[in-house]
């Protein structure tokens, strides 16, 4: 019976991200209970990403920005070309206006969700720009926009996380101009309630050093090649 109730639960998560009424379950208060509080926990993510939608519509009509609701969270996908230069992890001015609008919605709509930032390069070797590797440079990016969220727009810094992932999750394939430009970003995610930051945290740091573990087995590997 805990796995039908489980289950129920997960597929009442999906539906309701895909923006469905939830009201074709009945079960026992509890479990009812639960439901209730995952809908509206849903439908508060909803919102947010409602206004979001609204505040930043330039930005997505321009494809600089992407809202996606999914089992993570909300995710605010951000082109790397609207925040930094090529090989840079200062911010750039142009993106403070866009991030500002971002922290408003954090800050008045969902003051008590935790909140992850991701940093994504694409597979291009680094050469000239000082970077150790696309995994130090993707960890810098994520930390400037981090920062910026705490120190120039008032998000309280125990909300925050920021982790690197080089180009080991990308979106599209690396082998053209397009598919490139789409795996350079950075992720803001909103995450759920019954996600804590630590539990965030931990689970994204195992996820990154299994991805770095193979980078360095590739590496050695090709050495031995050469």
């Amino acid at each position: 019976m805990r796995r039908i109730g489980a289950l129920v639960l997960a597929v009442v998560f999906v539906v309701a991200l895909n923006g469905c009424a939830v009201n074709f379950y009945k079960g026992k208060p509890e479990q009812a209970a639960k439901i209730e509080r995952l809908t509206s926990q849903v439908e508060e993510l909803e919102q947010a990403k409602r206004l979001l939608e609204d505040r930043l519509s330039q930005e997505i009509s321009d494809k600089q920005v992407l809202l996606e609701s999914t089992s993570r969270g909300l995710i605010i996908t951000m082109a790397n070309d609207i925040l930094f230069d090529s090989g840079k992890a200062k911010l750039k001015k142009d993106a403070y206006s866009m991030l500002k609008k971002i922290a408003t919605v954090l800050n008045e709509n969902v003051p008590d969700r935790d909140v992850g930032v991701e940093g994504h390069t694409d597979n291009v070797p680094i050469k000239r720009s000082g970077w150790k590797s696309n995994w130090e440079l993707s960890t810098a990016r994520a930390t400037s926009v981090l920062h910026y969220l705490i120190d120039d727009c008032g998000v309280a810094p125990q909300r925050l996380s920021a982790i690197g992932y080089g180009e080991f999750r990308p979106t599209d394939a690396n082998d053209s101009k397009v598919g490139r430009a789409k795996n350079r970003r950075v992720e803001i995610i909103i995450l759920p309630k019954d996600v804590t930051k630590k539990s965030y945290e931990d689970i994204q740091t195992k996820v990154s050093e299994e991805a770095k573990a193979a980078e360095e087995s590739k590496v050695e590997t090709d050495s031995n090649i050469k």
